[in-house]
């Protein structure tokens, strides 16, 4: 990772400029062209985290398991939930990565 730090006030206003539906356009072609690559990476994170070891297959057999429908649609909602968030804050490392790798090949690239 990158040296620098941020402020907490700097990232609050990192976060409201993206919130510029153009600038966060920008990103997400830059994402999509990414995607195969960062699905690898981020199915390697989950993995070398043991995120789906045998409790996350234990979770999804504890939920198909219940047998009351509306019980067993909040239980698959939370789980999903809960899988998204933790995808998220590893896609939030992953892009903070790729942007300081983006960074320090740009300052490569200005100084020949």
């Amino acid at each position: 990772m990158a040296e620098h730090r941020y402020s907490a006030e700097q990232v609050d206003a990192a976060v409201a400029a993206i919130a510029d539906g153009e600038r966060f356009a920008d990103a997400q072609e830059v994402v999509t062209h990414a995607a195969p690559g960062l699905q690898q990476i981020l199915g390697a994170a989950l993995d070398a985290g043991g995120f789906f070891d045998s409790a996350h297959q234990g979770e999804i057999a504890r939920v198909a398991a219940i047998t009351d429908d509306q019980q067993r649609r909040v239980a698959l909602a939370e789980l999903v939930a809960e899988e998204s968030r933790l995808a998220m804050l590893i896609g939030v490392a992953v892009g903070l990565a790729l942007a300081d790798e983006l960074g320090t090949a740009s300052e490569g690239e200005g100084s020949d």
